[in-house]
């Protein structure tokens, strides 16, 4: 047990994010030290020195509903004399401090950003593979001017113009003043040839110039598809000629630190004045160190990217855009706007790419079913669909479309970050040595495992040798769902979601924590590494996230009028990383034989790289969208029946006959001896 598990509770509460971890600690405790004690993914390499500066921090401040804390302006030490020589000599973004220098002096949400982790992030929204038609809004035109005439005196600009016009057909061209101040060299060196990224978006009434080289340009015009989700921020560079994509990557969304789920974000900005100033910000610099950073592993200058796509939920679309999110925290839920954006990549304070990039932002369907799932039902199609298919793209916050060629609906639902290994006792994001996958042995009871970066079963020969690198050093999302599935299918847990006793269970990995218990997956404290376990409370964040996704779609199943789908699609990260069998096993998803759960990889992602390089998809899914009906859980009082059905697992009412063909679930229940509820009290035979 660490040092915060015992101390006083007068001491200052300080919680990590996006780990979710805290503990109570001593005022004076340095930031670094309390990330040790608690297992927070926090670097250092200097021994607290501040020389190596990998420790930086971001402190929050002000109410933090979430974490039921007030964080005051002086919760830590006064910036000091080794952060300003720090700062002063190497740069430092600022509101960072050094966990080494800051010390706790009262109640602090504490964010972790990606560069101060140890464990670099695996991105799992990776670009998947899809075959678009290239209709893009900007391509580059070479095309061979007229020399100015002193019987004609036109300007260079209007000869330009007409030679788009003869030469390509374009039709009415406009130009901002920093290419204008160009035209002219750019002619002449070229000797009156010119090449132009010429950019004409679905409501452009003109094409613009975006750039100007002068003769023959070689040089490739780039654009990004950007998932903005509530936890990652996935972005893929794309080839503007043929649609190919040079590198993924991404980031955690630092807006995790004012909560993890959108309702928090909304909170937090109810209740800090300026608190969505604060958020917006804090993407904004995130997105231009992706895009810097994802120009670096592509091998490209980064003014190349002439345009951005973007996709997301609506609190997310509105923060993005500096809009104060309030409005979609009550009822009736009203977007600020529903309908595509065309702006500058300026207007947003994008600055890592070419000064006059454009950027599209995908219409949102309602209140909480936003542009991200506007993206999955231009990638996945739904309204074109002859069977009944139920897609599922779940991430902090579920959405889901339900529907065929003739209907489709949709909905969201809120399943808070557990499923992507937040709020889960040794949980931590998708990194080398985080585990991914798990097996439990029914008989025997005892568990194997894999982890991120190794092929290999933990019960393989050479595991150790190829996990001695990373580690193991905690579960990420899919590693818990599996676990939980394996758990109850191994009769660890009963269907109410309790875990039983050594006794009960007949194995001592079943250890007693507090007035319930814990399985033991992994114990390495022999050799300095963590006890990972999952406690009732993981259980109990699974069931209460799962619950809220499996009532979002029997809701639209009630909606339709059907008692089961056809097929069901399982998109994102989720649907790539999560065996259809797990899934069900849990409950998560409505029974439908198992080859009829298929993953779809990033679908908001495709979408986002669809309506990037295809300018007459972004007029179909605008009219897609006033098609497709929106179901609101929020007010609706089936939903909360449906979800406490579906916190037993697999659920207390519906049978699952395609399951049990492959899946015989114990008949077992902890009740009498038990913990006397998902993570409630105990009660006495």
């Amino acid at each position: 047990m660490s040092q915060a598990d015992h101390a006083s509770t007068e001491d200052a509460l300080v919680i990590f994010t996006p780990s979710g971890k805290r503990g109570r600690f001593p005022h004076g405790t340095p930031v670094l030290t309390a990330a040790r004690q608690l297992g927070v993914d926090l670097d250092s390499v200097c021994g607290g020195r501040g020389i190596c500066s990998k420790c930086q921090i971001s402190p929050g401040y002000g109410e933090f509903s979430k974490h039921g804390v007030t964080v005051a302006a002086d919760a830590l030490t006064e910036w000091n004399s080794v952060e300003e020589r720090y700062k002063s000599k190497r740069g430092m973004i600022d509101g960072r401090r050094l966990g080494c220098q800051a010390k706790v002096m009262g109640d602090v949400v504490i964010d972790v950003p990606p560069e101060s982790q140890v464990h670099k992030q695996v991105i799992r929204k990776s670009a998947s593979q899809r075959d678009i038609v290239m209709d893009p809004a900007t391509r580059a035109l070479y095309v061979e001017v007229s020399e100015p005439d002193m019987h004609e005196p036109t300007g260079d600009f209007e000869r330009l113009v007409t030679a788009l016009q003869t030469q390509w057909g374009v039709g009415e061209v406009a130009a901002e003043l920093p290419i204008l101040r160009r035209l002219q060299p750019a002619l002449r060196k070229g000797q009156w040839s010119v090449t132009v990224a010429l950019h004409k978006g679905n409501h452009d009434a003109r094409h613009r110039i975006l750039d100007i080289w002068p003769g023959f340009h070689e040089g490739k015009l780039y654009g990004l598809a950007i998932d903005l989700g509530s936890t990652t921020i996935a972005a893929h560079l794309c080839d503007l000629h043929d649609g190919s994509v040079l590198a993924s990557s991404g980031v955690m969304n630092p807006q995790i630190r004012f909560g993890e789920d959108l309702m928090s974000r909304v909170s937090y900005a109810m209740m800090n004045p300026g608190g969505d100033v604060e958020m917006t910000a804090a993407v904004r610099t995130a997105l231009n160190g992706l895009i810097q950073s994802i120009a670096t592993e592509a091998k490209i200058v980064p003014t190349s990217i002439y345009e951005i796509t973007f996709v997301c939920n609506p609190v997310m679309h509105h923060l993005l855009l500096g809009i104060d999110p309030v409005e979609l925290g009550q009822a009736p839920f009203a977007l600020a706007t529903s309908g595509s954006l065309v702006l500058d990549a300026a207007d947003l304070d994008i600055k890592a790419v070419n000064p006059a990039a454009r950027v599209y932002i995908l219409p949102c369907i309602a209140g909480h079913v936003g542009a991200d799932c506007a993206a999955v039902a231009l990638s996945e199609e739904p309204n074109k669909s002859k069977e009944m298919v139920l897609i599922v793209d779940v991430g902090t916050n579920a959405e889901l479309l339900l529907g065929n060629e003739t209907r489709v609906l949709a909905c969201s639902s809120p399943t808070g970050p557990a499923f992507e290994g937040a709020q889960i006792s040794s949980g931590q994001r998708a990194a080398p040595g985080a585990i991914e996958r798990v097996e439990i042995d029914p008989i025997t009871k005892e568990p194997r495992f894999r982890v991120i970066g190794s092929d290999l079963w933990s019960t393989d020969a050479g595991f150790t040798a190829a996990t001695a690198t990373t580690g193991i050093t905690g579960i990420c999302g899919s590693g818990i769902i599996e676990a939980v599935a394996e758990m109850r299918m191994a009769g660890l847990v009963d269907q109410g979601g309790l875990v039983g006793s050594a006794e009960q269970t007949g194995t001592s990995r079943c250890i007693p924590e507090g007035r319930t218990h814990s399985y033991v997956l992994h114990d390495g404290t022999a050799i300095g590494g963590p006890l990972i376990t999952v406690t009732q409370g993981d259980i109990r964040a699974i069931q209460l996230a799962k619950a809220a996704l499996y009532a979002g779609a029997k809701l639209l199943m009630d909606e339709m009028g059907i008692e089961t789908v056809e097929k069901v699609v399982l998109a994102g990260a989720f649907g790539a990383h999560i065996s259809p069998k797990h899934a069900m096993v849990l409950g998560m998803i409505p029974d439908v034989p198992l080859d009829k759960v298929i993953s779809a990889g990033n679908a908001a992602g495709t979408g986002a790289r669809i309506a990037l390089c295809n300018v007459a998809a972004r007029d179909y899914i605008e009219a897609t969208v006033h098609q497709i009906h929106k179901v609101e859980t929020a007010i609706e009082p089936r939903f909360q029946e449906h979800f406490v059905n579906a916190s037993a697992i697999p659920n207390a009412v519906d049978t699952f006959p395609e399951l049990s063909k492959i899946v015989t679930l114990p008949h077992v229940s902890f009740n009498t001896s038990g913990s006397g509820g998902a993570g409630g009290r105990r009660r006495r035979g």
